[in-house]
């Protein structure tokens, strides 16, 4: 990977489509309703977040891009607050407000980590002409300091003109920017000319007239068919548990396995790869290391419940451990920056879950961390593990340690069932990263006593706890160490 990913924040892409606001209703359901057999859903918060085209900016302003977003918007309460989280977001909006239409609204009742139903509010008739036209004056304000444009079609109406949107990708090839689609319905005329489009495997069926989900070489196949026939340099057909397969004019086909680990909600997974692909090429990225970028950032959002963004801390993550994946399988979806880690530990509480936290080096790890490791899972939903960096370990313990790397010893530490989340600190304790985190149950072996605990009062003042479980006897990193040595002498 390259070290352009860390230069997002000098790229600006437009973002034209069907924005809508995403409304989570969040509940526990504990019994079926005697009025008719349905759950009866307890409702316990309301979250709002940014939907359709409004996602794709929002992945991008996640990733630290500057962002443009032009469509269409109600005048009405939903329309306010979607003005409202782009402004919070931080995302420039050239949004044109329709008094005729409402503001596209998706309401999902959510339970059990599980989306029970859907609620849509929405007019998906065409844009009138005078609506056609305020977009076209913002996208010809806007264009000349973006390197990329992104064209998100959710089939809402405000890409349904086939001339309208080849205007658009018109634009866009006169400034010598790359166009991306992200497709919707059978009619790709309007996308003749665009540089990329990424359809997942069923809208590729759709146009292309025939079922290829199991059959590759007949997707391979269709895909060049369709390519040529729209006359678009490449596609990115994303394929769900298979990956990704890219088609590009100017090589060989490429098909990319899935980095997904644990699946928990695919919805917005299409639009975290297209402003990944965006992101990355407006910085100067080879497409094929787009195309693999994308991969990662996919796999990492399907983990997530609802539609959520991939984080640039996430990614910068995935695409470090992305040359060591050889060796540690689908270890990045574990190992996050605090700000990613933040947000996991704000989905699962909103899950219902309980949190637990424990920590260390686990510098040559061994039974002993196992098992308490267990232990501390047990106790709670989800286990977060405070992992001192290199830095800290040695500062604590001396020069000669660790005896393994921060990465490696994160990567271990991943590759357990129990653990669900490693978080490095770079203090001596991890005083920053409990008050930060704020565990429900924080967790140390037995050898501690209850008041050595780092962080008790902290837990304790929020209504939290301490445990203390028990120790496997006769192991420890230093004591594994000095037999090692005192065995390598003997033989010298």
């Amino acid at each position: 990977m390259d070290a352009k990913l860390l230069s997002f924040s000098k790229s600006h892409i437009l973002v034209v489509g069907d924005v809508m606001l995403d409304r989570y209703l969040w509940g526990r359901v504990g019994r079926i309703s005697p009025e008719a057999p349905v759950p009866v859903v307890q409702l316990q918060r309301t979250t709002e977040t940014l939907g359709g085209a409004g996602n794709v900016a929002l992945n991008l302003v996640s990733l630290g891009c500057r962002i443009t977003l032009s469509g269409v918007c109600g005048d009405d309460v939903a329309g306010q607050r979607l003005r409202a989280l782009l402004s919070e977001k931080s995302i420039g909006e050239a949004l044109v407000m329709d008094s005729q239409r409402p503001t596209i609204t998706k309401t999902r009742v959510m339970a059990q980590k599980q989306q029970m139903m859907r609620l849509d509010e929405e007019n998906t008739r065409a844009i009138g002409a005078d609506v056609a036209q305020k977009i076209r004056t913002a996208v010809a304000d806007t264009l000349p300091d973006c390197q990329a444009m992104v064209l998100s079609d959710y089939g809402k109406g405000v890409l349904a003109s086939q001339a309208f949107v080849r205007e658009l990708i018109d634009a866009g090839r006169q400034r010598g920017i790359p166009v991306l689609v992200d497709p919707k319905g059978v009619d790709w005329e309007r996308y003749r000319g665009a540089t990329g489009i990424t359809p997942n495997t069923a809208e590729l069926e759709a146009v292309a007239g025939q079922r290829l989900e199991e059959d590759e070489e007949k997707l391979i196949a269709a895909a060049r068919q369709v390519r040529e026939r729209f006359g678009v340099a490449w596609l990115l057909v994303t394929r769900g548990a298979q990956g990704m397969c890219l088609i590009d004019a100017q090589g060989p086909p490429e098909l990319i396995p899935a980095r997904a680990r644990e699946v928990f909600d695919v919805s917005g997974a299409g639009d975290t790869v297209i402003a990944t692909v965006a992101a990355s090429l407006a910085v100067g990225l080879p497409l094929a290391e787009a195309a693999r970028t994308a991969n990662l950032a996919a796999g990492i959002v399907v983990g997530k419940l609802g539609t959520q963004p991939i984080l640039a801390s996430e990614l910068s993550t995935a695409v470090t451990l992305s040359t060591r994946q050889q060796y540690y399988p689908y270890s990045a979806a574990k190992m996050n920056a605090l700000d990613a880690a933040l947000a996991k530990v704000r989905e699962w509480r909103a899950a219902g879950g309980k949190v637990v936290f424990t920590n260390g080096c686990f510098d040559l790890l061994h039974p002993g961390h196992i098992s308490l490791l267990y232990q501390a899972r047990a106790l709670g939903d989800r286990l977060v593990v405070g992992l001192n960096t290199d830095a800290s370990i040695k500062r604590l313990k001396g020069s000669g340690r660790p005896i393994l790397s921060e990465q490696d010893r994160a990567a271990m530490l991943s590759a357990l069932e129990c653990v669900d989340l490693v978080v490095h600190f770079d203090e001596d304790t991890p005083l920053k990263l409990i008050e930060a985190l704020r565990p429900d149950i924080l967790v140390k072996g037995s050898d501690y006593a209850p008041d050595q605990v780092v962080g008790k009062e902290v837990v304790e003042s929020y209504g939290g706890c301490v445990r203390l479980v028990d120790l496997v006897q006769g192991y420890s990193t230093t004591g594994l160490t000095q037999k090692v040595i005192a065995e390598f002498q003997k033989k010298k």
